[in-house]
């Protein structure tokens, strides 16, 4: 995995008014290599959403204000006319939706719906277009897939709807393929599948990955990189490995020890104290600070930046920087 396929450099959001904006996405900078799965982690509310949604231009404007640069491939996405991201989007990003069933018409069938990219993307012949269809359920695990495409999503699970989403974004084997909460709503075993599912597309296709979540578990099935983001700022990124063997940013920390183990004891999960700040709130200093149980004075009046601890390891946090100069 050499260069960079997604290079998101400064990314705000703001919402609002101009004189006083609510700023949802502060300064965001990260990559995605080709090839390379990323996991983007955050409670709710931390911007990861908003991020996604920045990459492929579907944040309206107005209301919104998106500023910075995402560049795919080297071009920049933000002033690009709205004729070229449509050619982009489906074909070389896709995105999987958090909600199937929001997201999927519900008066058009499932191939319907299927084919509609690849029609959108250039494929005129209606023969070519229903085998593909045909082809892309059968990958997606949708059984009997010939006899499936009159159905209509509420004919479908909640399991079978994300793997239509699935096969809808992966019809022009798109270079990036961004999941947001994929398993959402879903139990156990059908998340195991869907995660094996995207796997498998991964394989296939060597499409990057870049997975939104506040599940860790489902982030270290699938990633080789780790975004941690808090009240819409990244405040660590790491290779999966060295994040889950030593996070350093106290909140890392607490997502860690909130997650369940097999040789659990404890009669009650770790809870991370208070919330994350409503959007447009005070941005002064640490927005994690109230939170934190290892707050500095300058937390409050200064915003720590992101400092190396180690290769490729990255975190924003005055306490810890302080531990590394002692």
């Amino acid at each position: 995995m050499s260069g960079k396929l997604l290079d998101i450099r400064g990314l705000s959001v703001e919402f609002g008014p101009v004189r006083n904006p609510v700023r949802v996405v502060d300064d965001v900078s990260f990559a995605v290599r080709p090839g390379e799965a990323v996991g983007l982690v955050g409670e709710s509310g931390s911007g990861k959403s908003i991020t996604a949604l920045s990459v492929l231009r579907l944040v309206p404007e107005p209301p919104g204000r998106v500023s910075g640069h995402i560049l795919f491939e080297g071009t920049d996405l933000l002033p690009l006319p709205r004729s070229r991201m449509n050619a982009i989007r489906g074909k070389e990003i896709s995105m999987v939706f958090q909600e199937p069933m929001s997201s999927l018409n519900p008066v058009m069938t499932i191939g319907e719906q299927v084919a509609e990219v690849l029609m959108l993307h250039g494929e005129t012949d209606r023969e070519r277009r229903r085998a593909r269809v045909i082809e892309l359920l059968g990958l997606v695990g949708v059984p009997d897939p010939q006899s499936r495409l009159s159905a209509y999503p509420h004919e479908f699970s909640g399991g079978m709807r994300q793997r239509v989403m699935i096969a809808i974004a992966v019809a022009c084997n798109p270079k990036l393929l961004i999941a947001d909460e994929p398993t959402t709503a879903l139990d156990v075993t059908i998340q195991a599948q869907v995660l094996e599912l995207m796997l498998d597309i991964r394989r296939r296709y060597k499409s990057a990955i870049l997975l939104i979540s506040h599940d860790l578990g489902v982030i270290a099935e699938i990633c080789e990189r780790v975004v941690v983001m808090y009240a819409g700022r990244i405040v660590e990124d790491a290779g999966i490995r060295s994040l889950f063997a030593g996070p350093k940013h106290p909140y890392t920390q607490g997502l860690l020890k909130s997650v369940p183990t097999l040789f659990d004891d404890r009669r009650r999960l770790y809870q991370i104290p208070g919330s994350v700040p409503t959007p447009g709130s005070s941005r002064q200093g640490c927005s994690f600070r109230p939170r934190c149980p290892v707050a500095l004075d300058r937390c409050a009046t200064e915003t720590p930046p992101l400092i190396h601890h180690g290769a490729g390891h990255l975190a924003a946090c005055w306490a810890i920087a302080a531990e590394d100069a002692a």
